[in-house]
């Protein structure tokens, strides 16, 4: 191959690695001609199985920046799963082509710049397709909303309920409640002492008062008739 051709080849290989939004190494030693025919019609429009150099492919996985991801796969007879549509049916055909054709070896790749193992392949593989991943999402999404709704929907009547409660509530403590109380308001029957009064009944006794007409008893009196005896 002339200089130039190389040049162009690896142009075109970096790109592909670039622009692919996987990309999956494979041996393919003792595969005859009709077999990667097969293979590539069962890749459909997912990828494109093409085999190449490993010299032209190091410079071109160099110039991409994928040397840490892929330079240690190409060693032997490689060829390469460039993934232009959906990656897990591209995975689904390597898978089953190398269950039918041992001879194909899958040796690992890069998805979305991260380096994905042959065992990560396969798992990948047996995920469901996209399209009824994408119609679970949809359901699972429209029963949310349709949860969603429901809640909305119920949420004015809650509201009228809790006010309503509140107002019964609020209601039945003001008429429960006794009115502020101003202090004890004085009794008739105890108004307040201004002080010991003179009980009416208890005033001196006219009788025990000194008896004003009391004059000493005429019998105690010197008789005006005794006096110095005249003959004494």
């Amino acid at each position: 191959m002339a200089n130039a051709e190389k040049v162009a080849a690896v142009a075109e290989l970096t790109g592909r690695f670039n622009d692919s939004s996987g990309v999956v190494l494979t041996e393919y030693r003792g595969l005859t001609v009709a077999q990667l025919a097969e293979l590539r019609r069962s890749l459909a429009d997912h990828a494109t199985f093409t085999v190449v150099k490993n010299t032209l492919t190091k410079r071109a996985v160099t110039e991409a920046g994928l040397v840490d991801q892929l330079s240690s796969l190409l060693v032997g007879p490689s060829a390469v799963a460039f993934v232009d549509g959906d990656v897990v049916e591209a995975a689904k055909g390597l898978r089953d082509f190398a269950k039918a054709n041992p001879l194909l070896v899958i040796k690992g790749g890069v998805l979305d710049g991260k380096a994905i193992s042959p065992a990560e392949i396969i798992k990948l593989a047996d995920l469901e397709p996209r399209e009824v991943l994408l119609a679970k999402l949809a359901g699972a999404m429209k029963a949310s909303l349709a949860g969603a709704a429901a809640t909305f929907n119920a949420l004015p009547a809650q509201l009228a309920q809790l006010a309503e409660a509140l107002r019964v509530k609020r209601e039945a403590a003001e008429a429960g409640s006794p009115t502020p109380d101003a202090g004890p308001t004085p009794d008739a029957g105890t108004t307040p002492d201004a002080g010991p009064t003179l009980d009416a009944g208890t005033t001196p006794d006219a009788g025990t008062t000194p008896d004003a007409t009391a004059a000493p008893d005429a019998s105690t009196t010197p008789d005006a008739d005794e006096g110095p005896d005249a003959a004494g």
